[in-house]
């Protein structure tokens, strides 16, 4: 009872941090003069994945490596198809150009260079560096194109605001610490939960702890669209994907007495998945810079898919054998057949008919939104 109790209340915790972290990262964005795509790439996307931060330096102290990389590479998954499907469900997402030209290309990046580096079955403490290497870069990426920002527009500070900083930041760190109290009451539960149902590790972390440590991002999207914050939304998924690669993976690996070993599960299955996911945004994004609703539905689906396989998968049914014959001659296919359509679609209608069709589904939109082709 005690455990329901303590779910029921870390749900409400979650919901109503998220809210105020996003009212407070738009609001502070405004205040610092730093487009709220940055700060979804950055702050929020940064402050979302603390339970992932916890929950893998834990894991990797304690030596449960399946946990460790079973959490990022699960949350990585969960991030893409089921939060931007549901936060597209809610409302389509405009995508900036900037998202489309340098940061969904360095999560695709990242993602590939961890599949390179676990390719022997191991992230040691060298590759545990040259990822941690990586987030510094990224982060001073981030630094410079605040700086050109506020270099290109006019910024008063404290202009045209109802609150102060200090009100503004009082919301973004009360909104974490009920987020990160909220999430690790769910997963501490549904932890519990699986081990009494004798799931392995690796699949508690691809799933209930994935989900789990990602009910932040959830929440904080979902809201995020809902007030109309569509940058901080993409830009909250695409940042805490970059992050958890680069600082949560490259940090547990050096933590861990000596380094993190790869389920070999995860290595022929799940990373190429990941990896997958990650490419599969540059299509989407690409040609209409907008998510729309029926591309949430797809990518929904295919989170379900991938939830069923693993569940399949873990239980030995029977079933197994007949999903992996649909996902061959009917999934995989398919897909391949609608990014093609929607490419050519795409590039025979040209840049004018995308952005007609980023206007046409409203709402406000923040940071750069032309087209390549008129750039």
């Amino acid at each position: 009872m005690l455990t329901l109790v303590l779910f029921v209340v870390g749900l409400g915790l979650v919901i109503f941090g998220a809210d105020a972290l996003v009212r407070g990262s738009a609001s502070l964005a405004s205040a610092l003069g730093a487009p709220p795509l940055i700060v979804g790439l950055t702050v929020v996307a940064m402050g979302t994945s603390a339970p992932e931060v916890v929950v893998s330096l834990r894991a990797a102290v304690a030596g449960q490596s399946a946990i460790a990389v079973g959490n990022v590479v699960g949350s990585n998954i969960f991030n893409v198809l089921f939060i931007l499907g549901i936060s597209a469900l809610v409302t389509p997402l405009a995508v900036s150009v900037r998202v489309i030209r340098q940061d969904v290309p360095i999560m695709v990046a990242a993602s590939a260079l961890t599949l390179l580096l676990a390719a022997n079955g191991m992230i040691g403490r060298l590759e545990g560096g040259v990822l941690l290497l990586g987030i510094v870069a990224y982060s001073a990426h981030q630094v410079r194109a605040v700086r050109r920002y506020r270099e290109a527009n006019v910024f008063v500070a404290g202009g045209a605001r109802n609150g102060s900083v200090g009100s503004d930041l009082a919301f973004v760190m009360g909104g974490l610490a009920m987020l990160v109290l909220g999430a690790g009451w769910f997963i501490d539960g549904a932890v519990a939960i699986a081990g009494a149902l004798g799931v392995s590790e690796l699949v508690v972390g691809l799933t209930i702890v994935a989900a789990g440590t990602s009910l932040p991002e959830l929440a904080t999207s979902i809201a995020a669209s809902a007030r109309g914050e569509r940058d901080i939304a993409v830009g909250n998924v695409v940042g805490s994907n970059i992050f958890n690669l680069l600082f949560v993976l490259g940090g547990a690996s050096l933590l861990a007495p000596a380094g993190i070993a790869v389920p070999p599960a995860a290595l022929s299955f799940d990373l190429p998945v990941m990896v997958a996911v990650a490419i599969a945004c540059l299509p989407i994004f690409f040609t209409g810079y907008i998510i729309a609703r029926w591309e949430g539905a797809v990518f929904l689906a295919y989170y379900i898919v991938y939830a069923a396989y693993l569940v399949l998968h873990a239980t030995q049914h029977e079933a197994l054998g007949v999903l992996r014959q649909v996902m061959l001659a009917l999934v995989l296919p398919l897909t391949v057949l609608v990014f093609a359509v929607v490419v050519y679609r795409s590039w025979r209608a040209g840049p004018r008919a995308a952005a007609a069709r980023a206007g046409a589904d409203g709402g406000p939109r923040g940071g750069d939104r032309d087209p390549p082709g008129r750039r």
